[in-house]
């Protein structure tokens, strides 16, 4: 859903929640603790790196597939969100006028941009700000779908 949203902001037009706060609350408050227990699930089951990419091998096509669109798409909405940015970000309207933050080095500091600029700049802070818990969401689904598919070879093994 996140990298959908993420998507949808190469439409014209900005997202309907683009001034709320409570979106992104609540994404970091689900992606913590989700992001922690797939982690906490893979460590548990003791296995190495090769062995979960082995046990993910052996998940359906289907589910490699779509995990696999994920973090491609992830990966793409995060490139080509960063590289359209360039250097500005962080952007805010005081007393109807537009600033963004410009990190260009030796001239860091918030400057007055035109409303296409700032609008620009909105669209890629919200596009990488999707972008990033959608990813991390995929590699949440990726552990926890390898996890399972260890811990059940692990009790095939063990009743045979």
């Amino acid at each position: 859903m996140l990298l959908l949203l993420a998507a949808l902001t190469w439409l014209p037009g900005t997202l309907p929640l683009a001034g709320s706060k409570w979106p992104m609350a609540a994404i970091v408050v689900l992606l913590f603790p989700i992001f922690a227990a797939a982690l906490v699930r893979m460590f548990l089951s003791g296995a190495d790196r090769h062995s979960v990419w082995l046990a993910f091998r052996c998940l359906p096509g289907k589910v490699q597939a779509v995990l696999g669109a994920l973090v491609i798409s992830g990966v793409a909405l995060m490139l080509f969100g960063t590289a359209g940015a360039g250097n500005l970000q962080a952007p805010e309207v005081r007393d109807g006028r537009y600033f963004v933050f410009d990190t260009t080095p030796y001239a860091r500091g918030t400057i007055e941009v035109s409303h296409s600029q700032y609008v620009a700049v909105l669209e890629s802070d919200q596009r990488s700000m999707l972008a990033i818990p959608g990813l991390l969401f995929a590699g949440a689904a990726y552990v926890v779908f390898a996890a399972g598919e260890l811990r059940r070879a692990d009790v095939g093994f063990r009743s045979s």
